[in-house]
């Protein structure tokens, strides 16, 4: 599976995310859609799987959860807008995920891009930081990323230009 990550968009599509994510079988979005009209565009590409974000209203809120966790391939995956990262995971996931941890943790929110492995839980931590112009992140990214089998492999950050253009 070939997955097209995003995050925090806040109502803004960048079109170049059609040639980034071409390849893709499905798109995640991690929360902060801000609009119905960026659903509708991810949609109409591929399929989309999505959490919600705080600033998503009540309509995006009915279509997509605030946690989503899956199998992708053989892969555990647990998507959720405000999740933290490893050793400052948020308090609303923090006993799940010390419970019971996925292999793939992925979260948005901070619109800060990062990647980590948590060696304590044996999970690898992915935000694909901000695709938006809302915020203060000084470059738009995305991350495109392969599951096979039980692997996550071949995992490329997107830089889409200035937060500015």
């Amino acid at each position: 599976m070939k997955i097209g990550l995003i995050s925090d968009t806040h109502g803004y599509f960048d079109e170049s995310v059609f040639t980034h994510f071409e390849n893709c079988d499905e798109i995640w979005h991690v929360g902060d859609f801000g609009s119905m009209e960026v659903i509708e565009r991810l949609e109409a590409f591929k399929p989309l799987r999505g959490v919600y974000g705080n600033i998503d209203n009540k309509d995006i809120r009915l279509k997509f959860p605030e946690h989503l966790r899956f199998q992708c391939e053989q892969v555990d995956v647990w998507m959720t807008h405000i999740g933290g990262y490893p050793g400052r995971y948020a308090a609303a996931v923090k006993p799940e995920i010390v419970n019971n941890p996925p292999k793939l943790f992925i979260s948005g929110h901070s619109h800060i891009l990062k990647v980590q492995y948590d060696p304590k839980l044996r999970l690898l931590h992915l935000n694909p930081g901000a695709a938006g112009k809302q915020g203060w992140h000084k470059v738009k990214t995305i991350m495109r990323f392969e599951i096979k089998a039980d692997k996550i492999e071949n995992l490329e950050v997107i830089e889409l230009g200035s937060r500015a253009l």
